[in-house]
């Protein structure tokens, strides 16, 4: 086992210089797993770090050539790249501490020209100064709003892995009609305000695709395998010989959808992707209307070059397989002239994959469109990952604005000595800064146009990421400081244009400052509530009027145990049979009993735990699933989330952090309490499920939740364990693992 290092200082000759060097360009030398206890980055960590970052510190005479270079940079340079300034916040430091006489020329993102920074519109402006001495400076200036306006109002809302949601007209997995249908139905029938999806992001393509979400070729575009085939206009205009081939593919997918429905087959995306793809290309040669040819025109214009890279890495990878670090070496380069060549003998390929993010896009469009006529406040919550797939499409495209050599991870701590490396490359803090945060706002940009909010996996990424050197374990790594001004700055904007809500996922290791700098933006936290307890005080769970009020509550996620597995203690012995346990079997068992059984006593203790309701048969496992939502409406969180498995009493995680082969992560349907898949038409007409949205919607919803953000007495959760460096229970080890099982 890999224990964390203790605090060793680093290489006397490199000692004082380096660990400036690092610190100017927002290395970390040292990292703090508890509040007593801080550990060393490695020398090498930080020394590959800063030449991802461009930055040569190999040796004691490049780390200081590097120092006074910076230097001169630094005293040569009026303006940072990026400036930001906050709506009603008064003059921003940077242009405050511009020498006396500076003249600015800001041209708005409007097409305006001004000679001041104040009352600008919001926007990303282009700013120039011209100092008396004669230096001038160009840079990027973010006008956003001070905070995102809060949601009137309270709501609840379904949460469901898409791919897991099949209905009777699914292709073998759930897609963007079922999505639609989920959410007209939860809207109408039980007054939901919102669904959350997993991240429907484009995939890199197999077989075998890799299954989790969390690894996408790009994070930008949205993957076709979740389109509805039916829905898209072309279809009904089949030829008839090619309509009876359709026919044909329809019905092996429906095959592939009864297997996983009556057969307990694993949900298969290759295969589902196979038939689908066949389909789409005998839809491509259905010629579009003139009013479809105007919309798919205006498309590829709004989306300009991002879509034509994103197409072209798609029609390289049917040629040369999706590895493009292995393609022929001009086609690396994405701007190579090889690559430009290879483009136009393939425009045939590079246009079908731009019509395929096209009729992916108008979909989504139309499931938040579906949402909103539905009554729904918010509609579709997506979800964005942190990352990328190292050999995918946005890491080509994009690979200037990639730290060359690194991954993304979690540093050792308590819960797991060995740290965590999910495979992500960074991005390069000073390369989003120099470009004005371009690859970020046309990533949020084209998310809003079909979400009514965003969750945002591992929000404290805006702040900060544990860079992790290629080759080496996650314990030789180091965080690596991005400019949380700018990028929350950015976030802000957006959302604002868009009218959505932002919902950060910060469970897991969060520093401190950092749910404040969120709150304070109108950023939505999440609580679950397995994990909300008096970590300062006794440790015993909190009380709902504790709770913080700007949060996605829920009982559950994807990376977690659904409700029902965690009261009956079900999850411990999935466990113990993967080989998952750090204790024997029945120290975990006693000590998940002993973290449930408080739960269920404060339930019992606020009358929580009356009465099914459910009719004659209902279970007291149940009624304590009732029993837990009805406490998430004592809280004063402003969006409550139901995990929509736990509305028929499924018992199967989704994902189980820290399992590959050994689990079927990603690829279950959604399945009753006797693991039997329930498809969405039974769900609709679930008892189960009706009775515990019913509880939702006519239960006791907290006064003063609606109340403005802006109240000091607005509650707020305790520091959690995570930012506090508090050891925990074993609630704490799955955090820690669903917060890092990307």
């Amino acid at each position: 086992m890999t224990a964390p290092r203790p605090v060793e200082p680093l290489d006397e000759a490199l000692d004082g210089d380096l660990a400036r060097l690092a610190e100017l360009h927002g290395v970390a030398t040292s990292y703090r797993p508890a509040p007593d206890r801080t550990v060393a980055a490695s020398v090498t960590a930080v020394t590959r770090a800063l030449r991802a970052l461009g930055v040569d510190a190999d040796t004691p005479r490049a780390v200081r050539a590097a120092l006074a270079a910076r230097h001169r940079e630094d005293t040569a340079r009026l303006l940072p790249p990026t400036v930001v300034r906050w709506e009603g916040e008064g003059e921003c430091a940077v242009l405050a501490g511009l020498p006396d006489g500076t003249r600015l020329l800001i041209e708005t993102e409007q097409g305006e020209t001004r000679a001041d920074a104040g009352q600008l519109p919001p926007g990303v402006h282009r700013l120039t100064a011209q100092a008396p001495d004669g230096r001038t400076a160009e840079a990027h200036l973010i006008a956003a709003p001070a905070r995102l306006p809060t949601p009137t109002g309270r709501a609840y809302g379904l949460l469901v892995q898409l791919y897991s949601l099949l209905s009777r007209r699914s292709w073998g997995m759930g897609d963007l009609g079922d999505l639609g249908e989920l959410a007209s139905w939860a809207g109408r029938a039980l007054g939901a305000g919102f669904v959350q999806v997993n991240p429907l992001h484009a995939a890199v393509p197999g077989p075998p695709t890799d299954p989790s979400p969390y690894r996408p070729s790009s994070r930008r575009f949205p993957d076709p395998v979740h389109l509805r085939i039916e829905d898209v206009p072309e279809y009904a205009y089949l030829t008839d010989a090619d309509r009876d081939r359709v026919r044909a593919l329809a019905e092996r997918a429906g095959r592939l959808r009864d297997a996983v429905l009556d057969k307990g087959a694993l949900i298969d995306r290759d295969a589902v992707w196979a038939l689908k793809r066949e389909t789409l290309e005998l839809l491509r040669a259905v010629p579009l209307g003139p009013g479809r040819r105007a919309a798919y025109c205006d498309f590829l214009a709004r989306e300009g070059r991002a879509l034509e890279d994103h197409a072209t890495w798609y029609a390289l990878a049917e040629v040369h397989g999706p590895a493009w670090r292995t393609w022929p070496v001009g086609l690396r380069d994405p701007r190579s002239p090889e690559t430009a060549r290879a483009r136009a003998e393939l425009m045939d390929r590079v246009d079908f994959h731009c019509r395929l993010t096209w009729l992916t896009d108008s979909q989504l469009t139309a499931a938040q469109r579906t949402a909103r006529e539905a009554d729904m406040p918010v509609g579709i919550v997506h979800d964005l990952a942190v990352g990328v797939h190292p050999e995918g499409a946005d890491a080509w495209a994009q690979q200037d604005h990639f730290a060359a050599g690194m991954s993304v991870g979690a540093p050792p701590d308590a819960f797991n000595s060995h740290g965590q490396d999910w495979g992500l490359p960074p991005w390069r803090p000073d390369r989003l800064a120099a470009s004005g945060y371009a690859p970020f706002r046309a990533l949020l940009r084209a998310l809003f146009r079909y979400a009514g909010a965003l969750r945002i996996d591992h929000v404290m990424g805006l702040f900060r990421l544990w860079w992790i050197p290629e080759g080496l374990p996650p314990t030789e790594g180091t965080y690596v400081r991005y400019d949380a001004e700018a990028m929350l700055a950015v976030l802000v904007l957006e959302a604002s244009r868009a009218g959505a809500t932002v919902i950060g996922e910060d469970l897991g290791t969060v520093e401190s400052g950092v749910r404040e700098a969120l709150r304070e933006r109108g950023v939505f936290g999440t609580s679950v509530l397995w994990f909300e307890r008096d970590w300062e005080g006794d440790g015993r769970p909190l009380p709902p009027d504790r709770w913080r009020a700007d949060c996605l509550a829920t009982a559950t996620t994807h990376d977690l145990p659904p409700t029902a597995a965690r009261l009956t203690g079900e999850h411990v012995g999935l466990r113990d049979r993967l080989g998952l346990l750090g204790r024997p079997l029945e120290a975990e068992r006693a000590e998940a009993a002993a973290d449930t059984g408080e739960w269920l006593a404060l339930l019992a203790r606020l009358g929580l735990l009356r009465g099914t309701g459910g009719g004659v048969g209902a279970s007291s496992e149940e009624a304590e699933v009732r029993a837990v939502h009805r406490y998430l409406l004592r809280t004063p969180a402003r969006l409550v989330g139901v995990w929509l498995p736990d509305g028929v009493g499924d018992r199967r995680p989704q994902n189980l952090p820290g399992t590959r082969d050994e689990y079927p992560n990603w690829r279950l349907p959604i399945a009753d309490a006797a693991g039997r898949p329930v498809t969405l038409e039974e769900l609709v007409a679930s008892a189960r499920l009706r009775a515990l949205m019913e509880d939702l919607r006519g239960g006791e919803w907290v006064a003063g939740a609606a109340e403005s953000p802006e109240s000091p007495e607005s509650p707020e959760s305790p520091e959690s364990p995570e930012s506090a460096g508090v050891e925990r229970g074993s609630g704490a080890v799955e955090s820690s693992a669903a917060e890092r099982g990307r």
